[in-house]
């Protein structure tokens, strides 16, 4: 057997017993969509993570899109986010009618440039959404103030960031609203799709809880155009037993890069990620840069080992065909198209230990 890159299903061996139990009582009560279970993981999530309320909805995407729109974004606004993101950031704003409009990333850890977020706001500007990217966070102490006093709302994509902090404060309780992502491969990962929006200001549960249930709060009740959205509780179970080790995976995380700096720091044919050395960053992705020209087919060579690696991501938004239409050329953001050809995700999972990590790390020196 190979080195896995990511161990959704180890995870799930953790809980195994104690979420058939669970799925068997909530068989036996019937409550198949919303309830006591879901309401239970939010209450969880939002103390975890320090924020008044979370909310539930389908999954990480439906979190950007109804986050925005309980801002009331949409055509003829404008709002600023990173090139060097999943293009789901991107997606969210677009199905609102809003432009995005993207910037680069700084040239040493993968993150939104801050400076450019300020060159580019307009009157038009409603939002900016902030990616705290691979599981590292973005610093937004100096951002949040100055964007407050322009009117403008900062929402966190932390859907690679569960579990992170930054000088005590987690992600997704700094903006407005913050987002998060529960597919199966996150680090708080779901048994399939779910998402959360944490929520720092309650003045907008409200229509958080209308917008992912048709409109309503109450059944045949529609009180605003809605969409369906909702957290299934089959999902909010294995959240729920999964948050309770998502600080020890986390920091088995960090002990796994310390392990590859270990390993790989001397050599210079690779530049591994920039990071704080604190709990700012929880390595959902453990990503290197190598020469463009060795990429692929070190990555052919690691896979003949039974090494698997992935690339994220391969085509910047601005160059994928979905987003041909905002006019942005090649050599529009050149540290985001640098870095699409010269990354790769080394495996980085809970099972990880160092006799895996020295086992990747001599097979990438060898290779280059």
């Amino acid at each position: 057997m190979g080195i896995l890159f990511c161990s959704p299903q180890v995870e799930f061996e953790i809980i195994r017993e104690e979420w058939m139990k669970s799925i068997s009582d909530l068989g036996q009560r019937g409550v198949f969509v919303g309830g006591p279970v879901v309401s239970d993981f939010e209450e969880r999530f939002a103390e975890y993570t320090g924020v008044p309320a979370s909310v539930g909805v389908g999954n990480g995407t439906d979190a950007l899109f109804i986050a925005l729109k309980a801002l009331g974004i949409g055509p003829g606004d404008e709002v600023i986010t990173v090139a060097n993101t999943f293009i789901a950031t991107v997606e969210a704003i677009h199905h609102t009618g809003a432009l995005p409009v993207l910037v680069d990333c700084n040239a040493d850890d993968f993150l939104i440039d801050i400076k450019q977020v300020m060159a580019s706001v307009t009157s038009r500007t409603k939002a900016i959404i902030a990616v705290h990217l691979y599981g590292q966070m973005v610093d937004l102490k100096e951002l949040i103030p100055w964007a407050s006093e322009r009117g403008i709302f900062i929402l966190e994509d932390s859907a690679q960031a569960a579990g992170a902090r930054l000088k005590g404060k987690a992600a997704g309780s700094w903006g407005t609203l913050g987002c998060f992502s529960f597919y199966p491969d996150k680090n708080l990962g779901a048994l399939g799709d779910g998402g959360m929006i944490n929520v720092t200001s309650e003045s907008l549960l409200p229509v958080l809880h209308k917008l992912r249930n048709h409109g309503g709060v109450v059944r045949y009740q529609h009180e605003i155009p809605g969409f369906n959205s909702r957290l299934d509780p089959i999902q909010a179970i294995a959240l729920k037993l999964k948050l309770k080790y998502l600080d020890e995976w986390s920091e088995h995380r960090r002990l796994t890069a310390r392990m590859y700096e270990n390993y790989l720091g001397e050599f210079d044919s690779v530049i591994l990620p920039s990071h704080r050395g604190d709990e700012s960053h929880v390595f959902h992705l453990y990503v290197v840069r190598v020469d463009r020209k060795s990429r692929d087919e070190l990555r052919k060579q690691l896979q003949k080992k039974g090494i698997l690696t992935a690339v994220q991501y391969p085509v910047p938004v601005h160059l994928t065909p979905a987003f041909k239409y905002l006019g942005y050329e090649k050599g529009s953001f050149p540290n985001t198209e640098s870095f699409s050809e010269e990354i790769i995700s080394l495996p980085m999972n809970i099972q990880m230990n160092e006799a895996s990590v020295k086992t990747i790390s001599n097979e990438i020196i060898k290779s280059l």
